[in-house]
């Protein structure tokens, strides 16, 4: 057997990597010849993208913009299958403070990592809300996990950044004092949420790696979102000490977002491009056009229809 290291976007785990535990479970990977590892990064030796540049894992999972940003650098990284198709994120605001838009938050400050790519987001929605951006407190979340518990904590009014579909595996009920917006309801450019990639390198020399690990993928997420009940008892058996039915609800969100007109791993030209004009022109991107070879779906699976019929109807939106 092959060893080879897949590094994850989150914890250990949650719903959204349902499917490689699955293809793993059923022995998927193991028919190809591989004794996958799935683990999750060390902040402090940076994210999955420089895990993955150094060459300590095959395969990660990674938001789309900090691949756009790092293929700009020149660094060796592809994308080659989509995970999520919609944005994750959120704009949360405590209740009890009064807002009930984003323009209200001119004067009143909102936690995030003040990344360019935050700041940008934060400014942007505001402006569409028609509010005046440069109005709007930032207060830097620092290394604090974006949580429903950790806004009403902060001492401030708003949070960006926490995933509608993470809330329902941590919620403590603090949810319900708060106003959660999918970023995607607020007007905010579409965009795949995670991309699953690997080494040009690798893709280059081993291209049937490439293509078999994709497809036993692809009927892990497959079997993650048609059989849900099974799928919770496994994630379950990793994480005992989460209620299954947090987990279930959590998985029934996010495995909304994992198929689009039924294909499972499309890097839809029409997300990726188009947030690649958006992170430019607001200053995060240098060269919109770096998408081209950052990205690429020649070894997915041949498409087909065999997904839910439902998720491509994000809930949240």
């Amino acid at each position: 057997m092959t060893p080879l290291r897949v590094m994850l976007d989150y914890i250990y785990p949650w719903p959204n990597a349902a499917g490689f535990y699955v293809a793993r479970d059923q022995g998927w990977y193991r028919e190809l010849g591989l004794d996958v590892e799935l683990t999750t990064h060390d902040h402090g030796r940076g994210d999955t993208l420089a895990h993955l540049q150094r060459a300590e894992v095959t395969f990660g999972v990674f938001p789309s913009n900090r691949l756009l940003v790092r293929r700009e650098l020149g660094e060796p990284l592809i994308g080659v299958a989509a995970i999520n198709h919609t944005g994750l994120e959120t704009i949360q605001v405590i209740r009890e403070r009064g807002i009930t838009q984003l323009s209200e938050l001119e004067g009143r400050t909102i936690a995030y990592g003040p990344t360019p790519r935050g700041r940008a987001m934060v400014a942007y929605l505001v402006k569409q809300a028609g509010g005046d951006p440069s109005k709007v407190i930032t207060v830097d979340s620092g290394h604090n996990e974006l949580t429903p518990q950790y806004l009403l904590s902060a001492g401030v009014d708003a949070m960006f950044g926490g995933y509608w579909c993470w809330d329902a595996l941590t919620d403590d009920g603090s949810a319900e004092q708060l106003l959660t917006w999918p970023v995607s309801d607020l007007g905010a450019p579409r965009y795949h949420s995670y991309l699953l990639g690997t080494q040009t390198w690798t893709a280059e020399r081993n291209p049937e790696l490439v293509r078999g690990f994709l497809a036993a993928t692809a009927r892990g997420f497959r079997l993650a979102a048609s059989d849900q009940e099974a799928t919770v008892a496994l994630l379950h058996r990793a994480l005992p000490y989460l209620p299954e039915w947090k987990l279930a609800r959590s998985l029934q969100l996010v495995s909304t977002s994992w198929f689009h007109e039924g294909n499972w791993g499309q890097q839809r030209q029409e997300l990726v491009e188009g947030y690649a004009d958006w992170l430019h022109e607001h200053g995060v991107l240098a060269d919109p056009g770096v998408w081209r070879t950052a990205t690429t779906d020649e070894f997915l699976p041949a498409t087909d229809s065999a997904g839910p019929a439902t998720t491509s109807e994000f809930l949240p939106e």
